[in-house]
């Protein structure tokens, strides 16, 4: 597989095929000048270490000056664990959107249903109810996008004290090694459709940092 000199690879959440994140992928890349990628992956049938080292086949395989890395979700998760593990030979940074880094108290809400584990599948259980501490991301700059409007499907199996996006706490976001942090007014799923998320993730992979002019970003220190 050949890529141009510069892509966005784009890694899609729990049920999701990549294709939903459409709009929100070719303006991150239209602002990069680069040509997006969508990664798909079994996000229920697929361990997390299955998944992750599939993207790095991905990645590799790609060539070209600089590949950066976008997950929501479960993706950006399946992204923690690629750099975790080993650094992309080609150069770029990461960000992560909503991504569930500390563990998720809607996945474990929903565990506890009859059936939710086989629901939330491999990765999850591998992902967020049984992982560990994480360790710093080697190689790459990551910076962490997180959703403050609570309006989503979490509230539905577990109580969620905000602030959060409706699936996701803001703290269950918090990566420690990552170069910044920013909380935006948007829910779990309203994220793929939001042209401040989009401007804002284009924003730390050209510079690495989020842009801290506009009145409705609130940004606070990574960690």
């Amino acid at each position: 597989m050949t890529g141009s000199r510069r892509s966005v690879v784009f890694v899609h959440g729990l049920w999701m095929t990549g294709f939903e994140a459409a709009w929100l992928g070719h303006r991150i890349a239209r602002r990069r000048a680069a040509t997006l990628h969508r990664f798909h992956y079994r996000s229920v049938a697929a361990s997390l270490s299955e998944s992750a080292a599939a993207l790095a086949r991905f990645v590799d395989a790609l060539g070209g000056e600089t590949i950066d890395l976008v997950g929501h979700s479960l993706g950006g998760v399946v992204i923690l664990r690629l750099l975790e593990r080993a650094t992309p030979r080609a150069p770029g940074r990461a960000v992560l959107l909503g991504a569930p880094v500390q563990g998720s108290r809607a996945a474990r809400g929903l565990a506890r249903w009859p059936g939710g584990r086989g629901i939330l599948g491999r990765a999850i259980a591998e992902a967020v109810l049984e992982a560990g501490p994480r360790t710093r991301p080697l190689g790459r700059e990551v910076g962490v996008i997180a959703g403050t409007a609570p309006y989503g499907l979490g509230r539905l199996v577990a109580r969620l004290p905000e602030p959060n996006d409706g699936v996701v706490l803001v703290e269950e976001t918090r990566l420690a090694g990552a170069r910044d942090h920013l909380e935006l007014p948007v829910n779990h799923s309203g994220m793929l459709f939001s042209r401040a998320v989009a401007d804002q993730a284009a924003a730390f992979l050209e510079r690495g940092r989020f842009e801290r002019e506009g009145e409705t970003a609130r940004s606070r220190p990574a960690g």
